[in-house]
């Protein structure tokens, strides 16, 4: 057998490159697990709102946004808001929240999938 003279391949250690790398988390996963993983809230009118606080008890929950609104959230899975953050169906981010753009990113390149990923 001939000696391989290979090149070795390093991974770009920029961080354009590390942005773009796809997170996998389960689509039927806790509503809790995944608010308090993503920190960010839908709110009804197609707005993301960033989340300061959560603070749960039993199967409700108290949600505190940067923008300074409050929120008691059951623990659903079909709810309007589990459903908007896993399809993704915000349309704009809030200006009050500041969320920075990184985290957009990063959220825009989870994908919730049914039979891949982190249970969180």
């Amino acid at each position: 057998m001939a000696a391989k003279s290979g090149v070795a391949l390093v991974a770009d250690p920029s961080p354009e490159a590390a942005g773009k790398k796809k997170k996998y988390y389960r689509k039927n996963v806790e509503f809790f697990k995944l608010l308090e993983k993503i920190k960010l809230w839908p709110s009804r009118s197609g707005m993301l709102h960033g989340i300061k606080s959560i603070k749960i008890t039993g199967d409700i929950a108290e949600v505190v946004t940067h923008c300074d609104e409050k929120f008691i959230v059951w623990n659903s899975r079909t709810s309007r808001a589990a459903r908007w953050l896993r399809n993704k169906w915000c349309v704009c981010a809030c200006k009050k929240c500041k969320i920075p753009a990184w985290k957009l990113e990063k959220y825009t390149s989870t994908m919730m999938t049914q039979k891949w990923g982190s249970n969180l």
